[in-house]
């Protein structure tokens, strides 16, 4: 667990009830955005005690909510007894302000859910370095008293200038322990870049699999590979890079990565926190795109992975569009299988992760794009997005 500053997150665990506020702007399905929202907060190890919600044309300036819903708000809390209000949307730091000012309560919007799924999660040393990082820079922005802790870290006698506010101080201190986490991913990134060569001197191919957040991407790699990453039904199970070799018969090695899930409006800090091992999703010559076949809102994920492949400069990468979760849809609906595009080329297969079933179509595209690759090379990447 990281060392987070007391006064600008909150610790969880089973006994903390929340109340959750999602409301409908017209821009996408409220039902849907309030189910990934009930689900975060589960991942959260949080209880739900109460949900707020309703219809605005825009958001209030002052409060987002607007003053009836936020007295509906109030009310939730003392009927329920929850020390939390979560909005399902991203709060300005005014905004938040006033709200605990009016509810007298904790607020905290999405992205701040999301950085505290993602402290709690990341077990590797840079997974740690890199949410640390985007916590501190998405909290830069709500910064007020509270960030003395990391005098500790610098010594604190003698660091305040003269006329130097509490807040000035802390400024600087924050400034100083990003610059420093960055200087420590910036070596981890080199450390990646020279592995990336040496693969790449070697002719091996490289495969990362992407997806939205719990389609499944882990269960796959595990069944690819034989590895043992953790598997949970829950958002964000995992957030650490994980790389194996993968032998294909008759075809010879390759490299296939496991990366963290997408989700709808992921933070930008985490974003930019992240870049570093997403990289190998920027360098990879295939990507593995994993999708939950019967999830209501698939087009929409889908959408929101290419975007983000996009943000980081890996849109260009080919890939192979991947429905698990086929043994939990109507069969009518097909079960596993692939097809191909119009050039003869694998662009889409069905299966399901868990029982194994179609995973020997996963083994023949990947034979096949190690052949292709052999024959044009790396740097012709013939294959179309699906």
């Amino acid at each position: 667990m990281l060392d987070r500053p007391a006064a600008n997150t909150f610790n969880t665990n089973a006994a903390d009830k929340a109340v959750l506020v999602s409301l409908d702007f017209g821009e996408s399905d409220p039902a849907e955005n309030l189910e990934e929202l009930r689900r975060l907060a589960a991942s959260d190890q949080l209880t739900i005690s109460a949900v707020v919600n309703g219809k605005r044309l825009k958001p209030d300036p002052a409060t987002f909510a607007g003053s009836g819903k936020v007295d509906e708000i109030a009310a939730a809390l003392e009927q329920t007894g929850a020390s939390l209000v979560i909005f399902n949307h991203d709060l300005s730091p005014a905004q938040q302000r006033n709200l605990e000012q009016r509810v007298e309560h904790r607020v905290i919007d999405r992205t701040s859910l999301i950085l505290d799924i993602f402290a709690q999660r990341a077990k590797s040393h840079e997974g740690k370095l890199q949410v640390e990082l985007a916590q501190l820079e998405h909290l830069a922005t709500r910064l007020v008293r509270g960030w003395s802790h990391l005098e500790r870290q610098k010594g604190g006698i003698g660091l305040r200038g003269p006329g130097e506010t509490q807040l000035e101080t802390d400024r600087r201190l924050l400034g100083k322990r990003v610059k420093l986490l960055k200087e420590k991913l910036a070596k981890f990134q080199a450390q990646r870049a020279l592995q990336r060569r040496s693969r790449q001197r070697g002719q091996v191919m490289s495969v990362s699999i992407v997806g939205y957040t719990n389609a499944g991407k882990s269960t796959l790699f595990n069944n690819l590979t034989r590895a043992h990453t953790y598997v949970a039904d829950q958002l964000f199970a995992t957030l650490d890079a994980t790389t194996r070799k993968l032998f294909i018969q008759d075809y010879g090695p390759l490299v296939l990565s496991d990366t963290v899930g997408f989700i709808r409006d992921l933070p930008h800090s985490l974003v930019a926190a992240f870049r570093a091992t997403l990289e190998e999703t920027v360098q990879a010559d295939l990507l593995l795109h994993v999708a939950d076949a019967g999830s209501p809102a698939r087009a929409e994920q889908i959408d929101e992975v290419n975007k983000v492949l996009k943000e980081i400069g890996a849109d260009t990468v080919p890939q192979i569009l991947v429905l698990n979760k086929v043994d939990l849809i109507d069969l009518s609906a097909g079960g596993a299988g692939y097809r191909r595009d119009e050039y003869g080329r694998i662009e889409q297969i069905r299966l399901s992760a868990k029982t194994g079933e179609g995973l020997e179509f996963i083994r023949l595209a990947l034979a096949e794009a190690i052949g292709e690759r052999a024959l044009h090379g790396r740097e012709d990447r013939p294959h179309a997005r699906p």
